[in-house]
């Protein structure tokens, strides 16, 4: 199976460069002109075709001019669904959109914006991509956006790629088609390792300083002299009234330490993967504590930091890791 899948994809590629002229991802806007739409019968087209041939050829036989009216008549409502599908796509307009990153194993959601100039609207779309599939009409003079899902089974990043726009309308006869390459592409993190051991104390995952208290409002840590510039809310005004000295009340919050989580200080027996899904576990483990922390990867260092925008980037390192487009975005 294997054997004959990559010459079945490198076959499919030449076929699309000669027949379709497609090959890198295209500049937006991808316009749909006359030499981008291809026509060709549907099932059904072929069976109606032949059903004309057989009315023509009893027509001849009986010298029917009732038959003979009739298959014209029939014929040219076929032509005329050509017209029809044809005129469907042409001068389409079609913008690509964001792909919001997903982690490996949720569906990708891709978005593309298509326009139609026409002051008439345009119905019965069908756009295909990957494995994904999405059907939608056009109103007149507006712009739709389009959103297709297709699954993803590996980290990295992964472009829409072949992309292919049809219409069978009005009759479901004919279909019209056009093939293009949108420049869009998605970010898929790696799956976080399931049950993976929680963020270690030392090791892999040590902490640096570990948990130290602070000043803050969380916990009464003690006393000490008063100063003129301590808030009144302070004062420890039960030792006063025993007759005790003026004092102040010093209280205190603990905050957590910065975490390392380093790749090289993982189990041997890991092998890469293992270790970019146990990593990403603990990368999400440590945002949902909020505890700031830094990410060591073999030739590659995310500095400690936390919130959403750490995570993105602690996330897109590991997605992107051993990858060839590990430095574009």
């Amino acid at each position: 199976m294997g054997t004959f899948a990559v010459p079945s994809a490198t076959l499919r590629r030449q076929l699309d460069r000669w027949l379709f002229r497609v090959g890198r991802p295209e500049t937006a806007p991808i316009r749909l002109a006359q030499r981008r739409i291809y026509v060709l019968p549907t099932r059904s087209g072929l069976v109606f075709a032949a059903a004309l041939i057989v009315m023509l050829i009893a027509s001849i036989n009986y010298a029917l001019s009732l038959g003979y009216m009739l298959t014209f008549l029939i014929g040219g409502i076929g032509v005329t669904s050509i017209v029809h599908a044809f005129r469907n796509l042409l001068h389409l307009s079609i913008n690509g959109g964001r792909a919001p990153a997903v982690f490996c194993g949720e569906p990708a959601e891709f978005r593309l914006f298509v326009e139609n100039a026409r002051n008439e609207r345009r119905p019965a779309f069908r756009l295909r991509a990957l494995d994904g599939l999405s059907t939608f009409d056009l109103k007149a003079e507006s712009t739709t956006e389009v959103s297709i899902r297709c699954t993803t089974s590996r980290r990295g990043r992964l472009a829409l790629g072949r992309t292919v726009l049809e219409t069978t309308w009005p009759l479901g006869l004919i279909r019209a088609w056009s093939v293009f390459v949108p420049d869009v592409s998605c970010l898929v993190y790696p799956a976080p390792e399931r049950d993976a051991p929680p963020l270690p104390a030392d090791g892999a995952g040590s902490t640096n300083g570990g948990s130290r208290p602070q000043a803050g409002d969380d916990d009464f840590a003690g006393l000490r002299p008063h100063q003129t510039s301590d808030s009144l809310r302070h004062v420890a005004w039960k030792v006063l009234a025993r007759g005790g000295p003026l004092l102040t009340k010093q209280f205190s919050t603990t905050q957590g330490g910065e975490r390392l989580l380093d790749w090289h200080a993982l189990p041997a027996q890991l092998d890469t993967e293992a270790r970019i899904a146990r990593l990403t576990a603990w990368v999400l483990a440590a945002e949902r504590t909020g505890q700031p922390f830094s990410l060591v990867l073999p030739g590659a260092v995310m500095p400690i930091g936390r919130g959403p925008g750490h995570l993105h980037a602690c996330c897109r390192l590991l997605a992107l890791h051993g990858q060839r487009d590990a430095d574009s975005d």
